[in-house]
């Protein structure tokens, strides 16, 4: 099938990958460009991919756009470094996914029938095991997928959702709060013994507690912390706004005095 509309899309992608192939071109290329390897560039996708969700939860239509290109040219620039390799091509990458996408979309590019969503997180995760040459997948396995690539918050969350659906849980909130208990008394002893290493370990069985939490109450918590962050560095800007020297420059008292006045402004404002 082909799309009527797809002669301005396919021309500016293509238009991107000269621009990139230029960039990368030996005689007249650029030399940051020329230095990058597959290695070196991956600090840029996770970089980018955290700013266009943050693109697209502030709703702004131009920062959108711009930071989601930001984060196909990483696909591109990747892409054209493994076809200088002779390894793939961006072909075969859009290929691939869009393979992919067929095949575990039966529902859709086939006969099956589904009921739900459910249905199809069902079939999704049976038929992404058998491409893996496995009957069923190991709940260990899938568990250590998501720590080998997923930021630590994001996979404490994953991993605690995908533990409960395996019967990993408790009867009700009050166990949750109850271990939370638990853990922020070990995190106090063992932060008055001089052991970094078990004071790291508690402070992540604290913080796992923490996750679980915020799933009983159907919070997410990476969105939760980046408010907070953000919360912060708007107080930050703010108080700032009323001094005339640098903030080291003032006390501690001071500068709880100067962050309530931020606080109350910011909470009035909004």
């Amino acid at each position: 099938m082909t799309n009527p509309d797809a002669t301005p899309i396919i021309t500016s992608l293509q238009s991107l990958i000269d621009v990139v192939a230029k960039l990368r071109d030996p005689d007249g290329g650029c030399p940051w460009d020329l230095a990058q390897t597959p290695e070196s560039l991956t600090p840029y996708i996770v970089e980018e991919a955290y700013e266009a969700v943050h693109a697209i939860r502030s709703g702004d239509r131009d920062a959108i756009v711009s930071e989601l290109g930001d984060l196909l040219l990483q696909v591109v620039l990747q892409s054209q470094l493994a076809s200088e390799a002779g390894q793939f091509t961006l072909a075969d990458v859009a290929q691939s996914i869009s393979e992919k996408l067929i095949r575990r979309h039966p529902h859709v590019f086939g006969d099956v029938k589904v009921s739900g969503v459910e249905d199809v997180r069902a079939n999704w995760e049976e038929i992404k095991a058998i491409e893996k040459g496995k009957t069923t997948e190991l709940l260990s396995d899938k568990l250590s997928s998501y720590t080998e690539k997923l930021p630590p918050l994001t996979a404490a969350m994953k991993i605690s959702n995908r533990a409960a659906a395996m019967g990993f849980e408790w009867e009700n909130i009050d166990g949750v709060w109850e271990k939370f208990e638990e853990e922020l008394g070990e995190l106090k002893e063992a932060l008055a013994t001089p052991d970094l290493a078990h004071q790291e370990t508690e402070l992540g069985d604290l913080l796992f507690t923490i996750v679980n939490l915020a799933r009983w109450c159907k919070l997410d918590p990476a969105r939760g912390l980046s408010g907070t962050n953000q919360r912060f560095i708007d107080r930050i800007t703010q108080m700032e706004r009323y001094i005339d020297r640098p903030l080291t420059d003032y006390s501690i008292t001071e500068l709880e005095s100067l962050w309530q006045q931020a606080k109350q402004h910011l909470k009035t404002s909004g």
